[in-house]
């Protein structure tokens, strides 16, 4: 294969290729130091109802799609005037700010100034602007002043807590997954040479992938995610890789010349990693069927790092075996006789003697990790996700608790049938919809001109044909702009629940087959639609990459069994990390509450194929020992003791890669960095160690039968 020619080159000509390397990590060093300055929002954005109506409120009816929320506390007594006097002078403070575009008062709108608590909202434009020193502007204007205190909030400002917080993130999890990587490398080979190889890909593939991201987010809109998706997979691959391929080559030195070692290990152990790497890049693509930008984001990040990990292992690391050779040889302590030693040999042989009981208990161990996942909890993130504490956290929450937002907007009419269209607004139809909404069992109450003036359909379509009464006087601008009426509907239900998705859906066909239509916005339509956009293409997800990867299987090992089997097994896997992460984060101490709809997704995608190095890293070396021999009972047993060792490495340099995200201050991060720990545990252990070779063993010679 080209990319077996290319290792053996970069082997005979290192200079040239560090060289070469070393001029990348120049040119995208200073990409990766910038990549956090064009980072946008989380990226679920759904295309629905919800964002047009946004969009709408935002220009007609003043009331802005993502203000920056200014929270105001008296707190301490004091008189009504004094407070509204702090608040006019923090406001008129905050005129001339960069990109603000407008003010929404308190002062001019009871409903947002209640018993010492007040909120402002600022329309600010951060396109073409630094978010953070915006911000960080703002603050240094608003007053300080003895009784009062204001705090900052809302999308954009929560947005920046987010990417500061996984910056921080990234860089402790840096700082923890290596050292421990390189002391796993260490404990493996029993030497310092050969430990740092890895690291040094992993830190190097980082690195330049970051730079290349950058250069993605100078064109296109990238999720904040990506800042901790990269270096988790980066160094998890590359690492793995690595390990593989260094493991093999020094089994490899000790029976031959160095230049025979490469060739003999890119023909085994590279094989696999192409595999393994198709396998995760099948997964990646498959989120991509996922409509919405963080998941296209996450995508096409992770698998930049996938192409530059499979490049370094192809490239840089023959040249960095090549100068080592010696040192190399000198380290190595691997048996020759390939059976990674006594402890391994004698879990093959127990698990080979005893294969039916052996498989049961394994099987009741993952099943039991499994149930919880029937009582997961999702919900979109929002500025719960960050540490208690938070200045925009907890103004999110006092905002919610004095001033709780509408769970969804109707907005009802047509705004092409402007004023000037001679087509006037039928009021009567709009109350009996109010009244409709009101009597909804599902609904606490309901906002609208015809609550806040007390008036009927009738009297507000006079009120409105009589030309000397001004809106503002009316509150019509806040709810009654163009032909257009706005209804706010306050829910029982919990924004994230089933109940409440099906009573928006319900609505929502409604609207559409109304005489007069309406559409629907809100938060609560917000979390909708992004649960109906993951979900209802899911089933693309799942075929897509199982299908995909059965292909690929079969042709690597010429077997129908073998692909389904490692199928099974990684989706066995990946559930019962799930139900660790339902019972660690929604049940347990960590106190979330609920998991990130995201998170089941992204580590479906990225464990799907991650995992799929230990089970192709086995397989392939036990159909490699079946070939040599055709005897299938020996070829499971010698393979699984002599990749049993690096694969514990191998998961074990994973976990200490993704375990440190756990520490996170993000919610979403830090369930990740968890459910892909656990994910890779169970993987390593129980599925790869026993599963997978006691099945083995029960197949015999089925598992080699070919279409």
């Amino acid at each position: 294969m080209g990319l077996h020619r290319l290792a053996v080159l970069s082997f005979r000509y290192p200079k040239i290729i560090l060289v070469c390397w070393t001029v990348c990590l120049v040119i995208f060093g200073g990409g990766a130091l910038r990549l956090p300055t064009v980072l946008g929002g989380h990226g679920l954005d759904p295309d629905g109802s919800s964002g047009t109506v946004r969009q709408r409120l935002d220009e007609g009816f003043n009331r802005p799609a993502e203000p920056v929320v200014i929270w105001f506390e008296q707190n301490k007594p004091g008189s009504k005037e004094a407070f509204k006097a702090y608040i006019r002078s923090a406001l008129q403070s905050a005129e001339g700010l960069p990109g603000l575009e407008r003010i929404v008062s308190p002062l001019g709108n009871g409903e947002m100034l209640r018993s010492g608590k007040a909120y402002a909202l600022l329309d600010i434009r951060f396109t073409g602007r630094d978010e953070r020193a915006v911000l960080a502007e703002l603050r240094g204007r608003l007053p300080v002043q003895s009784g009062f205190v204001w705090m900052l909030t809302g999308k954009p400002v929560v947005q920046a807590d987010v990417n500061a917080a996984s910056e921080t993130d990234m860089r402790k999890a840096e700082l923890i997954g290596l050292p421990a990587a390189f002391l796993i490398l260490w404990a493996a080979f029993g030497g310092v040479a050969t430990a740092l190889i890895p690291v040094v890909i992993g830190s190097v593939s980082t690195v330049v992938s970051m730079g290349i991201v950058y250069g993605l987010g100078m064109r296109t809109e990238l999720s904040n995610f990506v800042l901790n998706v990269i270096p988790m997979v980066g160094l998890a691959l590359s690492i793995d890789f690595s390990l593989m391929l260094v493991s093999r080559f020094r089994e490899e030195m000790s029976c031959g010349r160095a230049e025979q070692a490469l060739r003999v290990t890119m023909r085994t152990s590279g094989r696999a990693v192409l595999y393994s790497a198709g396998c995760v890049a099948l997964g990646l693509l498959g989120i991509l069927f996922i409509p919405l930008p963080m998941f296209a984001s996450v995508a096409w990040a992770a698998l930049t790092v996938l192409f530059v990990s499979v490049f370094l292992s192809f490239t840089l690391l023959p040249a960095v075996l090549s100068f080592l050779r010696k040192r190399i040889a000198a380290e190595n302590t691997v048996r020759s006789d390939g059976t990674g030693g006594i402890f391994w040999y004698r879990l093959s042989e127990a698990v080979m003697k005893r294969p039916l009981r052996m498989a049961v208990l394994a099987a009741l161990v993952v099943v039991m990790c499994i149930l919880p996942v029937g009582s997961m909890k999702m919900a979109v993130p929002d500025a719960a996700s960050l540490p208690e504490g938070t200045e925009s956290r907890a103004a999110a929450e006092r905002l919610a608790a004095r001033f709780p937002s509408p769970d969804a907007t109707f907005l009802l009419g047509v705004r092409a049938a402007s004023p000037g269209s001679g087509q006037s607004f039928d009021w009567q139809y709009a109350y009996r919809k109010f009244l409709q909404l009101r009597r909804d069992p599902q609904v606490i109450r309901v906002d609208s001109v015809f609550s806040r003036l007390d008036m009927n359909g009738e009297q507000l379509s006079l009120l409105h044909k009589q030309a000397d009464i001004r809106h503002e006087a009316a509150l019509l601008p806040f709810y009654f702009h163009e032909n257009q009426l706005v209804m706010d509907v306050y829910l029982r239900t919990d924004p994230d629940s089933e109940e409440t998705r099906q009573w928006l859906r319900k609505w929502e066909t409604a609207g559409i087959q109304e005489r007069i239509p309406f559409r629907l916005g809100g938060e609560a339509k917000y979390r909708q639609e992004v649960f109906d956009a993951i979900f209802a293409n899911l089933y693309k997800v799942l075929l897509f990459v199982i299908v995909t990867n059965f292909v690929l299987l079969y042709r690597a090992f010429r077997s129908v069994f073998i692909p389904l089997k490692t199928l099974l097994m990684n989706v066995l896997g990946i559930t019962a990390s799930f139900g660790l992460l339902t019972w660690i984060f929604q049940e347990g101490a960590a106190g979330d509450g609920s998991i990130a709809i995201m998170i089941p997704v992204f580590i479906f995608g990225l464990v799907f194929g991650i995992s799929m190095d230990y089970g192709v890293f086995l397989v392939a070396r036990i159909a490699e020992l079946y070939g040599q021999t055709r005897d299938n009972d020996y070829a499971v047993a010698a393979g699984l003791a002599a990749t049993s060792r690096i694969i514990t490495s191998a998961a074990a340099i994973m976990i200490a890669v993704t375990l440190p995200f756990a520490g996170a201050d993000v919610a979403g991060v830090r369930q990740l960095g968890t459910g892909i720990a656990g994910a890779i545990l169970l993987d390593a252990t129980l599925i790869r160690m026993i599963l997978v070779p006691a099945l083995m063993k029960l197949l015999g010679k089925w598992n080699w039968w070919s279409l």
